[in-house]
């Protein structure tokens, strides 16, 4: 990804990542996100003497998991509704289920009044549009270069992230352009050659604009 990016080495005001989907797509909105790593500490013992001794860890792992909000999961969100891998739009909600999450670790240790559960987080990128809504320029220039090309612009926030989160704390504020691929990250994946054209025509406008 961006992680080993060099700024210093791209000296613009902004830029644009072509990482997007269905055509019209214009992203500047993105998840925070984190990844949360729990690890369950059972105990092992033979099942003829495992009373009060044994501690299965596949039950650790389902009670650590209803302890979290059921309905907080992707497929029961949408839209900026955030979930627990962890992910969020709005940066204290997102702050507030890394709490959470943390939490419910703490709770199963009380529960079993041992540590049979630790639970670290760590971020992973921030939402873009904290640096972006600042400068938008980089939005409206885009806007401007697909309405040339004939395109309605399509500004929904990402329930994701792309390398423009990145970047985007690092100093250079980057949205993220349509490239007319569909149903990513599966079977039925596919890119269409026209949307795929328009993408190109879209970037080709941009650079005009700037001249």
């Amino acid at each position: 990804g961006a992680d080993h990016f060099d700024v210093k080495q791209f000296p613009v005001d902004y830029a644009y990542t072509i990482d997007g989907e269905s055509l019209g797509q214009l992203e500047y909105e993105t998840f925070n996100a984190a990844g949360g790593t729990v690890i369950l500490k059972g105990v092992s013992v033979h099942t003829g003497t495992a009373k009060g001794i044994m501690i299965n860890c596949a039950k650790l792992a389902m009670q650590f998991d209803a302890l979290l909000p059921g309905a907080a999961v992707p497929e029961y969100t949408c839209g900026r509704q955030g979930f627990y891998i962890i992910r969020d739009h709005d940066k204290e909600l997102f702050e507030a289920k890394k709490a959470f999450f943390l939490q419910a670790g703490q709770t199963l240790n009380e529960i079993y009044g041992r540590e049979v559960c630790e639970v670290s987080v760590k971020d992973q990128y921030y939402n873009m549009y904290d640096i972006i809504k600042d400068n938008m320029e980089c939005v409206n220039v885009a806007k401007a270069a697909m309405e040339k090309a004939g395109i309605t612009p399509i500004c929904d926030p990402i329930r994701g992230g792309t390398d423009g989160s990145k970047i985007s704390f690092m100093g250079i504020p980057t949205p993220n352009i349509f490239t007319g691929v569909e149903n990513l990250h599966g079977r039925h994946e596919f890119a269409c050659i026209d949307d795929m054209k328009k993408a190109v025509e879209v970037i080709v406008n941009i650079v005009n604009i700037e001249k």
